[in-house]
């Protein structure tokens, strides 16, 4: 008998679930996520699922992780201050696929450098120029990200900047061609800047759960979910934090179809920061040609085509002053929900809330608690945010307390992106609580953070509400239908008819959601989804059914449908790929783009038979270091030719390896 441990680290929740020979779920469990250090909620769940289940920690065979921590690090803009070395591009490129955007102020460098398309160097790297750079911001960034001119054709500048980033600073560092092998050079900065920028995370994560579970007595490897929803090592996660965006999610839909057996069905999982929907087809995930869209960046990294919206149980409550009746809506960012905040603090949030309630006037803070995250890296920050920081200390403070001027708006907006501190205020969560879907937390908190947010006054002049579970029936009802906006996005877009406009547009469109109203008039309007949707997360019983009412579909809540991501954790494989160019420089040459540089054949069957040996070889080796066992190797060739003069040129050939295997099991 085998025992698998899952174990998802989400926004809100840490889930475990052990399951026996990959046939039967034996025992799950939950403990709260513990922003703060994630080793504790891992701990407090492993040790409840291995209490539930009556089993030694030592049986247990295999460990794997997914974590929704990098994706939800994205979406609400957090992670460490990096610095990008971008080799012989332009200094306008750096705006191309919102590269600024992306960096945020943080530090870049236009350097000359890189490669021509056929490999070769078209400037010297200016090593004296990078050296300065370096020697000036080694302190203040947690990594760097190196991105070059056709890197995927020669990454010789690359690896050169790479070595003196480690020689000179020690800080880790992500290289663009070693996360991926296709051109197109802002897109791969933007993704090692991201990938740079999660390293720290994702390592302290990943250490802080394997130190964890040994001290448990757990002996057997850990893996991590992929975007792809594939198993890795946590050594190859380390390394490529990047390649973990969306692996709850992914965990998640392999989760579903294991559970379900689903061939054709939209799976949407909620959790406490994002609702995340992909399309299963066949019973496999669908992957994303374009790489994994997450929040606004678009990365080069193969994962799960899925849209992730910030909409979530913990999204932040808004309130809608303009018309007449007023209104609320949801997300993108996530908060502690104010029943939540008050089992950490009970005294400081009951008497703020008391005397807020108290009050005549409404406050611009009221129902809004902060508190700082310890042990996060503090590189950087300014000293507005410092100040600001040391205001708050250790303890939790009604907002109003803490901000002493408007001025200090835009710092506290910073330290939240940095994940140095954290906000409270009303979310789903609570609304839930008062409606008494939910029990978990602080009720009274909950009603009294909704009955001051319903005090707010609409464009009538009115308050919005004074009763709390008219205000909860509101939220309520506002994320029934932002989560059905986000199922019709996703359907719109993977529609194989295709639809002129954008999912979004047409998701939103008046006759649809007059549609699904059934409107009847002088027109008769019908409109849904026709596929199941299979609806995953801990709250999903709560929210989902009047979502499957909304859209006119069936609602499939699996029985585990509060840990599937857990499950998707330990019945997933080991996938690695490979791919290489072979490009053709001038008519009878064939050059093969290998890390060591470029490689001229005069047979293109040789130069294709070589490339496909390195591949192999590579994929297979990865795949052993992430502990792949029974590994089937399969190649597809994309070779390119044109017709000139009545006959076929070779142009370009990419070749792609997977090796593939179920992870080894401890025995």
């Amino acid at each position: 008998m085998a025992l698998l441990l899952g174990v998802d680290t989400g926004g809100t929740y840490t889930d475990a679930v052990l399951i026996r020979d990959e046939e039967v779920v034996i025992a799950s469990a939950k403990s709260l996520t513990t922003r703060h250090d994630l080793a504790i909620g891992v701990g407090a769940a492993v040790r409840a699922v291995l209490a539930e289940a009556g089993v030694a920690a030592a049986d247990v065979a295999m460990a794997s992780l997914s974590t929704t921590l990098a994706t939800n690090a994205l979406v609400e803009g957090q992670g460490g201050r990096v610095a990008l070395i971008y080799i012989g591009f332009r200094e306008k490129d750096l705006a191309s696929h919102g590269l600024a955007e992306a960096l945020k102020g943080d530090p870049a460098l236009v350097l000359e450098g890189g490669h021509n398309h056929a490999g070769g160097e078209a400037r010297p790297l200016d090593e004296a120029g990078l050296i300065a750079f370096l020697e000036t911001h080694k302190d203040d960034v947690s990594g760097f990200a190196v991105a070059s001119q056709f890197a995927t054709r020669n990454p010789a500048h690359e690896l050169r900047a790479a070595a003196l980033v480690t020689q000179m600073t020690g800080k880790p560092v992500s290289a663009s061609h070693q996360l991926s092998a296709k051109l197109n050079g802002p897109k791969r900065a933007m993704t090692a800047v991201l990938n740079a920028r999660l390293i720290g995370m994702i390592d302290r994560l990943i250490g802080r759960a394997e130190d964890t579970l040994i001290g448990l007595g757990i002996t057997a490897p850990l893996m991590v979910v992929r975007g792809d929803g594939a198993l890795i090592s946590s050594a190859q996660a380390r390394e490529r934090p990047i390649e973990t965006i969306l692996s709850g999610p992914a965990a998640s839909i392999v989760g579903a179809r294991w559970m379900t057996g689903a061939d054709l069905a939209l799976v949407s999982d909620i959790g406490g920061t994002t609702t995340d929907v992909a399309l299963l087809k066949g019973g496999r995930p669908m992957i994303d040609p374009a790489g994994a869209r997450v929040g606004p960046y678009r990365t080069m990294v193969e994962a799960v085509a899925m849209r992730t919206t910030g909409l979530g149980g913990d999204s932040e409550v808004h309130f809608i002053s303009e018309g007449l009746q007023g209104g609320v809506t949801l997300g993108p960012k996530r908060v502690l929900p104010i029943s939540l905040i008050a089992v950490e603090a009970p005294d400081v949030v009951h008497r703020a809330l008391d005397t807020q309630l108290r009050s005549v006037t409404p406050g611009e803070h009221d129902g809004r608690f902060v508190r700082a995250v310890a042990g996060m890296s503090q590189e950087g920050i300014g000293p507005r945010e410092a100040e600001l920081l040391a205001r708050i200390g250790e303890g939790v403070h009604p907002l109003g307390d803490v901000l002493r001027a408007r001025i200090e708006q835009g710092a506290l907006k910073r330290l939240v992106e940095r994940g140095l501190v954290q906000l409270a205020g009303v979310t789903p969560s609570d609304a839930s609580h008062v409606l008494g879907r939910v029990m978990e937390w602080d009720t009274g908190a909950a009603r009294k953070g909704l009955q001051l947010f319903g005090r707010r006054r609409t464009g009538s002049g009115n308050v919005l509400s004074n009763n709390e579970e008219d205000v909860a029936r509101m939220i309520v009802d506002r994320l029934t239908h932002q989560t059905g906006l986000a199922l019709l996005e996703t359907a719109f877009a993977e529609e194989e008819q295709g639809f002129d406009a954008e999912p979004e547009v047409l998701a939103r469109h008046m006759l649809m959601q007059r549609g699904m109203a059934g409107h009847r008039g002088l027109v008769k309007l019908e409109t849904g989804l026709s596929v199941p949707v299979v609806g995953l997360g801990a709250s999903a019983p709560s929210y989902y059914p009047a979502v499957g009412e909304l859209l006119g579909c069936e609602m499939i809540l699996p029985q585990y449908a509060g840990v599937a991501n857990a499950i998707g954790a330990v019945v997933g494989r080991v996938t690695m790929r490979q791919s290489g160019t072979i490009t053709s420089p001038s008519e009878g040459k064939y050059r093969v783009h290998l890390v060591e540089g470029p490689q001229d054949f005069g047979d293109q069957h040789a130069a294709l038979d070589m490339l496909e040996e390195v591949l192999r070889r590579a994929a297979i080796a990865d795949a052993q270091a992430a502990g792949a066992e029974d590994i089937q190797v399969s190649v597809a060739r994309d070779i390119r030719t044109a017709g000139i003069e009545s006959r076929e040129v070779f142009v370009e050939a990419v070749l792609t390896v997977e090796a593939a295997g179920r992870p080894r099991v401890a025995v």
